[in-house]
């Protein structure tokens, strides 16, 4: 019997809208304490070979844990994929995100897929095992932003990206002018995002403890993916091990 990866959750027409017109989905709490600590369990294993391994890890993360790659294929993970995506769906990638006390966070950015074919869709699912506060290690983001499929936003601070890109522009659907949000999630969180939304992520206070956080992206097939973090040697004995429960989403296309 497959283990419970979430508790109950819904995805309908309004999550839905939700999620497009922000730009990301929050689900505090979804993990199951079960899975929250396993996967503290796993990312601490990565993040312990991070000095040592040639091969940086925390981006193949999948590869170097078991527990870590059971999840890509969790009948639950593929259902919650396929409500956003739709069927036709490609594994991109594995990330850990561990952050420690005194970790300086990261700047704004944005990621890319696919900018001259909005039809096809690109999200990554963070889970933040622990959760995170506000100006502690926190996700920031401006809803309505993927809607500019920009892959190119990039900002040190909230003072330079509203002085800069985000600077007279409105939200394409409600009109209304784009504003900063600072996110604050419980232990157990899983937040979906669109790849084109502008997000960052503040320092960790030094006296914090390390913020455990994993991210799985999944996209449409039909264009290239330059976050694509799969070692040619792991994709070659997916696809050739007929049983591989990844056989049909680890190609590029």
């Amino acid at each position: 019997m497959t283990y419970q990866l979430f508790h109950s959750y819904q995805f309908t027409e309004t999550e839905c809208q939700r999620m497009d017109l922000d730009g990301h989905l929050v689900y505090p709490g979804l993990l199951t304490k079960d899975v929250q600590r396993h996967l503290t369990e796993a990312l601490a294993h990565i993040h312990s070979l991070e000095s040592v391994a040639g091969h940086e890890p925390n981006r193949f993360a999948a590869e170097y844990n078991a527990y870590l790659e059971d999840l890509i294929t969790h009948p639950q993970m593929l259902e919650l994929v396929n409500q956003v995506l739709g069927k036709e769906i490609r594994y991109d990638h594995c990330v850990t995100l561990n952050r420690l006390g005194g970790n300086g966070g990261s700047h704004w950015h944005s990621h890319g897929y696919a900018e001259d074919d909005p039809r096809l869709g690109f999200i990554r699912i963070f889970f933040y095992v622990n959760g995170f506060e506000i100006n502690d290690g926190g996700l920031t983001v401006v809803p309505g932003s993927h809607l500019f499929r920009d892959k190119k936003i990039h900002a040190k601070s909230d003072a330079e990206l509203e002085a800069g890109w985000m600077m007279g522009k409105q939200h394409p659907i409600t009109g209304q002018s784009l504003k900063i949000e600072h996110l604050s999630v419980p232990a157990g969180t899983v937040i979906l995002m669109w790849t084109h939304a502008a997000h960052g992520v503040s320092a960790r206070q030094s006296d914090s403890d390390t913020r455990w956080t994993v991210v799985y992206a999944y996209r449409n097939p039909g264009k290239p993916s330059g976050a694509r973090w799969i070692s040619q040697k792991y994709e070659g004995q997916k696809r050739s091990a007929p049983n591989s429960p990844l056989k049909d989403l680890i190609s590029l296309y």
